[in-house]
């Protein structure tokens, strides 16, 4: 028998998941005791019998529809397997939950979840449909293999069986196998061995990339509230994907070896291409007139002048990147670009990024900081505590009680750079205050937006040659990979810049008298 199913497994005549002898490259999303990795309500998910479960009654409802979430990561391409078993304990009959998947968390308060459902019932109808909680609705029903179009059009393409046909192979009340398979625009759907649906999805500014997994909880009217939901044996399997990040340098500025924002990006990309998996496009002298430059990003990364003449904050950029943003795009800003204007630009930074620089409030002296403690943080593996001579920007302006940002580089402002008269980047009342306590200063941060998206704010390199420095660089490369939801490394990204590298690319500049 043995030898019959491994024949069977290699002719492919069995749908991914249900062939032993594949289960290489999968990790378990469960430990079968607790929700350990699991974030949800505690009045309505518990681990009964090794399994997940889920269970609203009359007394205690889903106020709305309420969802578990894995907070192992946000895969993009993978492979997901799982048993569930979903009961109606009520009259009408009605139960449903669903599997989320590159998705994202719109109300982390109640865990609310928005994106693909691979949805499942107690009835006869949604089981193995494809439905977009809160957004388009029904994308693919049971047996369908549908394209959807770049306009949002759903075109039915073909047939994988009828709906009442597939509906048998479900077995109402017991335990049933799902394998979800996402892979680029190309999602696939399987219940115990049998193709539900299969969805192309074109349509470029709603298709999802990546994003969370989460088990939905269904909100029910008294008489329809009482269900319970149940899952085991979940494991997934992630495949590496590209993540795309795309380098915007400003136009020259300053003298040499200072703002060089072209040869710093080349840089920094130079010492990305040693990391698997990661794809580096670089624009210079301003805004990329390409309306296509960031198709596909993962992560814009802004390295330019800041203030009223902001490329970012010039014609419909801002917008631009607003769209970018709601699509969990991350985004990084080095030295000047950290500095919008508080009348166009700094709402919308502290919501993606988490920080800003704010005239007459933040300052810029030029000092040396020693940065002696460094966070657990993925932007912090492999930094060692490091000193250097900068402009680092400080007494930033964050995001009120700092919701979502974690202070990556600190360290205590001395009395010096405080030696300038007061002005809109040199001081105030409020910094110099601040100083003269001895508070901690944030010179380097990372941001989780509540839609998944990542910002990371890096305040120094203002000189080129900083970029010797393997800790401060280190700081960077890791940052960068961060906001593109790319892995860091245990030891941080390693790399190596020589003499020759930092004198390459760099702006023909005459130097100031």
């Amino acid at each position: 028998m043995k030898k019959i199913l491994t024949v069977v497994c290699a002719l492919g005549l069995l749908a991914p998941g249900f062939c032993s002898g594949v289960e290489e490259g999968f990790s378990s999303m469960f430990n079968g005791k607790d929700l350990t990795g699991w974030d949800g309500s505690p009045a309505l998910w518990s681990v009964r019998d090794g399994a997940i479960t889920g269970q609203t009654t009359r007394e205690n409802p889903a106020k709305e529809n309420t969802f578990l979430i894995w907070t192992g990561g946000q895969p993009g391409d993978f492979e997901m397997r799982c048993s569930f078993r979903i009961e109606a304990n009520n009259s009408a009959g009605f139960a449903n939950s669903g599997v989320q998947y590159r998705s994202k968390v719109v109300k982390p308060e109640y865990w609310v979840v928005a994106g693909y459902q691979a949805d499942m019932e107690a009835g006869t109808q949604y089981t193995g449909q494809l439905y977009e909680e809160k957004g388009r609705g029904i994308l693919a029903w049971r047996g369908q293999k549908v394209l959807i179009h770049p306009d949002g059009k759903l075109e039915v393409t073909g047939s994988l069986g009828s709906a009442a046909d597939l509906e048998k192979e479900i077995h109402k009340g017991e335990w049933n196998e799902y394998v979800i398979i996402a892979k680029g625009n190309h999602l696939q759907q399987f219940i115990n061995g049998k193709e539900m649906m299969d969805v192309v999805d074109e349509q470029k500014e709603k298709a999802a990339t990546s994003g969370v997994i989460a088990l939905q909880l269904h909100a029910g009217q008294p008489g329809r509230c009482e269900m319970t939901v149940q899952y085991k044996d979940l494991r997934i399997k992630v495949e590496p994907s590209v993540k795309k990040i795309v380098f915007v340098a400003g136009p020259p500025s300053h003298g040499p070896g200072e703002h060089e924002y072209r040869a710093g990006c080349i840089l920094l990309a130079n010492c990305l291409g040693g990391v698997p998996g990661v794809q580096t496009m670089i624009y210079s002298n301003g805004w990329p007139a390409d309306p296509n430059a960031f198709e596909g990003a993962d992560a814009i990364v802004l390295s330019m002048d800041g203030g009223p003449t902001h490329p970012a904050l010039q014609g419909d950029h801002l917008a631009q990147l607003a769209s970018l943003m709601d699509k969990g795009v991350g985004l990084a800003c080095i030295h000047y670009a950290v500095e919008p204007v508080k009348e166009k630009g700094e709402a919308e930074f502290l919501q993606w990024m988490g920080g800003a620089f704010e005239v007459n409030w933040s300052v810029n002296p030029t000092w040396v900081a020693n940065f002696d403690k460094l966070p657990d943080h993925p932007v912090a593996r492999g930094v060692n505590p490091f000193q250097i001579r900068d402009e680092w920007y400080f007494h930033m302006r964050f995001a009120p009680d700092m919701k979502g940002v974690t202070p990556i580089l600190s360290a205590v402002a001395p009395a010096s750079t405080m030696d300038r008269h007061d002005g809109p980047h040199e001081g105030n009342a409020a910094v110099r205050e601040a100083v003269a306590r001895g508070e901690p200063q944030i010179m380097a941060w990372a941001c989780e937006r509540p839609n998944g998206g990542r910002g990371f704010g890096f305040t120094g390199a203002h000189y080129h040659k900083n970029w010797a420095n393997d800790d401060f660089r280190k700081t960077v490369l890791n940052g960068l990979l961060w906001i593109a939801k790319a892995e860091v490394p245990p030891i941080g990204v390693e790399s190596k810049v020589s003499e020759e590298d930092l004198k390459a690319n760099l702006d023909m500049k005459v130097a100031r008298k």
